[in-house]
């Protein structure tokens, strides 16, 4: 499954699982039901820009974008991280409203067989998009399969505390539990708002990342040293810039077809990179980081 087919999968399990967790929940008065419908609508909403940022994100690069349009996936993932701790607020706000009034809750069956329907298609929504994220390197998918995890476990929360409420009939366990939803909506959020600035704020690869990148060089006799090794990610994009110092030759094709085929041997461990070398003389004055 492509990207945009993944999007358009989350659009249509949230609409399905908004429409049954809200008229659910007020049907049976229950704020804890209700919070999850809300989490799903906002959920909705992240899709939708997760759908919108990836079909921009896939324009080719133009006059004014020369380094493509991946960060708008990474702008994606930050505005769908606040709309998830948006929703948290919400959700606790309405709880200690609803544990104020402590008003009754009604047919609270029907809420156990939606949270049960709800919890087992967001598993499966969330596992398809996130193999899809992982395959095509989408952070965008990567926030939005982590929404459907969460919502899925939210339920599951929510699905207990309807069953300790029909066994034991204490009203408190309904604004209780959507406490605990929101703690667990408000972590998720915080996790996804740092995963998707470390992209914005161009920070470099992680260490496995760049060590693949640097046993690609040592694999060259002729280059003794590197330096300058700069790395990025702007979406799914890998963006690598290094300096290498070569020995052994002064034909400037021989210089070329080596950093050729460096770029070659990074392409197919990292297939979406954009790779500039920067070739050098070797010299022991500058000898900055030794290959042997």
């Amino acid at each position: 499954m492509d990207k945009k087919n993944s999007a358009v999968l989350s659009i249509i399990s949230n609409t399905t699982l908004i429409i049954f967790k809200l008229t659910a929940g007020i049907t049976m008065n229950s704020i804890s039901v209700i919070s999850d419908g809300i989490h799903s609508s906002i959920d909705l909403i992240a899709s939708l820009v997760s759908f919108f940022s990836i079909k921009k994100s896939s324009l080719k690069e133009d006059d004014d974008h020369p380094f493509g349009h991946g960060k708008y996936e990474n702008v994606s993932g930050f505005v769908e991280a606040i709309l998830i701790l948006f929703a948290a607020i919400m959700i606790i706000y309405e709880a200690f409203n609803k544990l104020i009034s402590n008003s009754a809750i009604n047919n609270v069956d029907s809420g156990i067989y939606i949270m049960v329907f709800s919890s087992v298609v967001n598993f499966v929504i969330s596992s398809i998009i996130l193999k899809t994220s992982k395959k095509t390197k989408s952070i965008a998918l990567e926030v939005d399969a982590m929404h459907l995890f969460t919502d899925a476990f939210t339920s599951l929360g929510v699905l207990l505390g309807l069953i300790l409420f029909k066994f034991t009939n204490i009203k408190i366990i309904d604004s209780i539990t959507a406490f605990f939803v929101s703690i667990l909506i408000i972590k998720t959020a915080i996790n996804l708002i740092k995963k998707s600035l470390k992209d914005l704020v161009d920070s470099s690869l992680d260490k496995t990342d760049i060590n693949r990148i640097v046993n690609i060089v040592k694999n060259y006799p002729n280059i003794k040293s590197y330096h300058k090794l700069r790395t990025r990610k702007c979406g799914n994009t890998r963006e690598i810039d290094i300096h290498i110092q070569i020995s052994g030759t002064d034909s400037l094709k021989k210089t070329h077809d080596i950093c050729s085929s460096i770029e070659n041997e990074i392409k197919k461990v990292f297939p979406d990179s954009c790779t500039v070398i920067h070739a050098e003389p070797y010299t022991e004055k500058f000898h900055k980081k030794s290959l042997t």
